[in-house]
């Protein structure tokens, strides 16, 4: 299917941008990463690359010509796929504007919304606008403000932190002044190209400014917010009938995941706890530390009722807004598993031989060999004589992939990064092991960019950490298989006609059913085996 790539925002005060150069063609393959156009912006000219795998369908304009942000810029998809209705269709931005035009000449302003109208927003360098920090990036949650209203800010500093569908980002200030206004709190979503701030000297009227983006059809309050906020008061408000209490976090809410844990082991509400971490992030020692009020603490009979319809107590729960990152996930997920037919492969490996290398590698070594690396390298190597397994479903034809990229899976609180390890068959063990250590580090603090999770031709999710024998995965698209690995546990086996104590690990292979078919899939697994059951293979 088509993808339409819109002119992103590439800068804060961007508000159109030019082709310097178009590095693609109508008709070309464009993969991954391929630079597709140079763009002049306001502040500097910048390379724009491919998200997606496909064919260059469409320009929105050629050298030379200005695209207002969000118009038509490219469509890539199959070749000879029919997108008249796409170049046909109207961007909500272009809809917007003209719809504030046909306004502004069939009714009749008052006075205030003339002065309103009669400053140009989009040329004041004050206004600082919710960037696309990604290509599908259609919102952004502030997970965090680094400025407060009335700080002076200087160019360079990072204002927030914003959560977009792909990870939590910093954001820069592109000016110097006093951050005058924000946008929205932390947990909040602001859509893109809505007031995020503004940012100025003292004494700019900042109300003005704000009423004329609110006049023009800006979300500068945030609907969604706002609903959010609305639904909340009301909750609070009938809670408030039944009990007093205190509550110290609305919206959303900053938490450990032991601190969350913990906090249903002991029945304690995290909206009446308060965080010490990090923007207010709820840690233990808060949940170890907390002791309620007498407003909040539950209310409970003295002398036991028996129950009756009248007096049965009504069901409580707790709804959480869904992330950018899990929306992602669902959605990514929710199209592998419903498109691609998956079956799945399971084989049992026995690990003595690779337990013991593994004590011998580490005993000398700086960096400690795990053996998820230890299956990250006989995969890499098993993929080299499989190339049908490192493979991509491109709808009209099947793409062998020469490089072995191998997606980790990385679980954070918000859900599933997949960190890709590059050209993985070339690397040590000791390698290895640094870049996952590396992105594992870098997934916990949220500083993963773009660049680190692109290009996967297949990918590994082990559990076996978390003391799981075995398990499915939905393949990662636009990956034809991938792999779940699951512990070693020691059972009898039969060894030399004997009964003996063994290391035995399960590992099961998704496989598209489009690419992959079970013998191959089979045979792949077979390789892995011998790989893992005689590692010294691998160091050859």
């Amino acid at each position: 299917m088509a993808e339409v790539i819109l002119m992103p925002r590439l800068s804060d005060t961007m508000t159109e941008g030019v082709i310097a150069a178009w590095h693609k063609k109508v008709g070309d393959i464009v993969k991954k990463g391929d630079l597709l156009a140079e763009i002049e912006t306001d502040k500097a000219t910048m390379e724009l690359e491919s998200y997606q795998n496909g064919t260059l369908l469409h320009i929105g304009t050629a050298k030379g010509g200005k695209l207002q942000v969000n118009d038509l810029l490219a469509i890539i998809g199959n070749a000879g796929e029919d997108i008249s209705g796409l170049i046909n269709a109207k961007t909500p931005a272009t809809t917007e504007v003209k719809n504030t035009t046909a306004t502004k000449t069939d009714e009749p302003k008052t006075t205030t919304n003339q002065s309103a109208s009669s400053i140009d927003v989009s040329k004041m360098e004050e206004v600082v606008l919710m960037p696309r920090l990604s290509d599908t990036m259609t919102e952004g949650v502030i997970a965090g403000w680094q400025k407060n209203i009335g700080d002076t800010v200087k160019k360079g500093d990072v204002l927030a932190d914003i959560e977009t569908d792909k990870a939590t980002m910093e954001l820069e200030s592109y000016k110097d002044g006093i951050l005058l206004y924000q946008g929205a709190k932390a947990g909040e979503k602001i859509l893109v190209n809505d007031l995020l701030c503004i940012i100025g000297k003292q004494g700019l009227d900042v109300d003005t400014i704000v009423a004329t983006i609110k006049s023009k059809g800006g979300n500068t309050e945030n609907p969604k917010a706002e609903e959010t906020k609305q639904e909340t008061s009301s909750t609070t408000t009938a809670t408030t009938n039944q009990q007093s209490q205190t509550v110290v976090n609305e919206g959303r809410i900053f938490v450990s995941p032991l601190a969350k844990k913990l906090a249903e082991e002991k029945g304690i509400d995290l909206k009446y706890v308060k965080g010490s971490g990090d923007n207010g992030r709820i840690t233990k020692s808060d949940i170890d530390n907390y002791k309620p009020t007498q407003d909040n603490k539950p209310h409970t009979a003295e002398i036991a009722t028996p129950l009756t319809v009248s007096n049965i107590p009504l069901a409580t729960y707790d709804e959480v807004p869904v992330s950018q990152m899990r929306k992602v996930i669902a959605k990514r997920l929710s199209e592998s598993l419903f498109t691609a037919p998956h079956f799945y492969l399971t084989m049992s490996i026995n690990m003595d031989a690779a337990v013991a290398a593994r004590t011998k590698l580490n005993e000398n070594a700086k960096v400690k060999i795990s053996f998820n690396d230890l299956v990250l390298k006989a995969t890499a190597l098993a993929l080299t004589q499989h190339p049908k397994i490192n493979s991509s479903w491109l709808g009209d034809k099947i793409r062998y992939n020469h490089n072995i990229n191998i997606g980790v899976a990385v679980a954070v609180d918000e859900g599933l990064l997949v960190p890709v390890v590059l050209n993985a068959n070339t690397l040590s063990l000791s390698q290895i092991t640094t870049q996952v250590k590396d992105f594992a580090q870098k997934a916990k603090d949220k500083k993963l960019q773009p660049s680190d999770w692109e290009g996967s031709t297949f990918t590994i999710s082990n559990l076996g950490m978390f003391g799981i024998d075995e398990f499915t995965a939905i393949i990662n698209p636009p990956d034809a298989c991938i792999l779940a690995v699951g512990g070693i546990s020691q059972i009898p086996v039969v060894k030399n006609g004997q009964i003996v104590i063994g290391n035995i690990m399960k590992v099961t292979l998704s496989c598209d059913h489009r690419v992959v078919d079970g013998a191959t899939g089979a045979a792949f697994l077979q390789t892995l085996k011998n790989f893992l059951e005689e590692p010294l293979r691998m160091l050859i």
